[in-house]
């Protein structure tokens, strides 16, 4: 359903990323640049809409469509892109077991319920995200990709930035209440958009409505699948703080339709609006296709949604999240003492990070200047993160300069070796630059 991209705009997308994020030549926009303070307005309604033709890009319809919202378990989309990404690059396979750890098995619901040491395939994770949303397989998926949840979330960032997500903040990879997890509704619409054409051929696992668990039954509840003709995903979300959120596609007469709608009232309501909105869309597109100048805005009746939040029942999966807060906080909660087994242990410390080891020499590589600190260190740890092996001796380093850029640099690496690292690096397309010693 899409149209192709031409080599030639890759290329020159591509081009454009290194150059700004290597000299820093490129200052990020004001939202980009202000991600980690981002506040919503109490006054503001939760309620956020874009509609967006699949193929070409095209805003259709928009309402408060770059306002800062919590994206719920709608997070998971990003979690399901960098764990396709790893699928289709051979990193990760269909069969692979996915471990569950202590931290893991200790997040809130909506959870599989697995206990520490036991594990599931990666196709039953990918379902366990998509159809029961998951918590728990969230996180483990993230350990088992990066490491660590929070090095996953960074990965995350990145990859949305990357993607053209500029107002989007990722510190987890459930979903999960926290005040810094910030995106809004036409991010989520193009991470929404690259999901299918990055990875078709794992798009499908989007419009599964139950699948079996070891003997089990799980039923998703993403109701339009069963409702709506054409309807095929993509992932609902909520909690106490964001409200009913649902980021959905649909297919009629050829055309494809992407539609995110945030802050929902209830469950019904947000179904309402979202087969509202895409059904006033392919009517819109039809009669454009006709010669008609008309929009979904002109078409449809913009009523606001009005009353307190519905809290679900537990059925629904994501509203198990409903009694939780939002809390400021840079660690996870401390689930206490939980045993582990033998074979788990060995596992983790096996995956621990290995300590630094003594530098080998005096040459070094820079791998990005920024216009924020954070936004350096971010890009160290997806360095560290794709060419482990490559940076493991080396010692990351945030280097101010002239001009207010920040520079993340890997230091104490020989000269064949920071030119192994720099062409590693671009041959992934990735901004790098060897240092001499000075």
């Amino acid at each position: 359903m899409f149209a192709k991209l031409t080599a030639a705009r890759s290329l020159f997308a591509v081009a454009g990323l290194a150059l700004s994020c290597l000299f820093g030549a490129v200052a990020p926009t004001p939202a980009s640049a202000a991600i980690p303070y981002l506040q919503l307005n109490a006054q503001e309604p939760k309620y956020a809409a874009i509609v967006i033709d699949a193929n070409s890009g095209e805003v259709l319809y928009d309402k408060r469509a770059d306002s800062p919202r919590y994206p719920a378990s709608v997070t998971k989309v990003m979690t399901l892109y960098l764990t396709f990404e790893a699928l289709s690059e051979g990193r990760l396979k269909l069969t692979d077991r996915v471990v569950m750890s202590p931290r893991a098995a200790a997040q809130a619901p909506t959870k599989i319920g697995l206990s520490p040491g036991d594990s599931l395939s990666v196709d039953e994770a990918i379902k366990a995200m998509t159809v029961k949303s998951a918590n728990d397989v969230a996180v483990a998926m993230a350990e088992r990709l990066a490491g660590s949840e929070s090095r996953f979330a960074a990965l995350m960032t990145l990859r949305g930035q990357e993607l053209g997500m500029r107002n989007s903040r990722f510190v987890n990879a459930s979903g999960l209440p926290d005040s810094r997890q910030i995106s809004t509704a036409r991010d989520l619409a193009i991470l929404s958009r690259a999901t299918m054409r990055d990875f078709p051929q794992y798009y499908s696992y989007f419009s599964v409505k139950g699948f079996y668990f070891r003997g089990n039954y799980i039923k998703g509840h993403n109701r339009l699948l069963d409702s709506m003709d054409g309807f095929d995903g993509l992932k609902t979300g909520y909690t106490n703080a964001s409200g009913f959120n649902l980021a959905g596609s649909a297919v009629r007469d050829g055309r494809r339709l992407i539609a995110v709608v945030l802050g929902g009232p209830s469950t019904a309501w947000r179904d309402n609006n979202m087969e509202d909105l895409l059904l006033t869309g392919f009517d819109v597109m039809k009669r454009r296709s006709r010669g008609e100048r008309t929009s979904i805005a002109a078409n449809i009746y913009e009523e606001e949604p009005s009353g307190p939040i519905e809290r679900p029942s537990t059925e629904q999966g994501d509203g198990d999240q409903a009694g939780l807060r939002i809390v400021l906080t840079e660690n996870p909660r401390n689930p206490g003492p939980v045993k582990v087994s033998p074979t788990l242990r060995g596992a983790q410390e096996a995956a621990k990070p290995k300590a630094a080891k003594k530098p080998k020499g005096e040459w070094g590589v820079q791998v990005g200047a920024f216009k924020s600190k954070s936004l350096a260190n971010d890009q160290l740890k997806l360095v560290r993160g794709r060419f482990a092996k490559m940076v493991a001796d080396a010692e990351g380093a945030v280097e101010g300069a002239a001009g207010g850029a920040f520079r993340a640099q890997f230091q104490g690496l020989t000269s064949d070796a920071a030119r192994e690292v720099c062409s590693a690096l671009k041959a992934k397309r990735m901004p790098c630059m060897v240092l001499s010693p000075r």
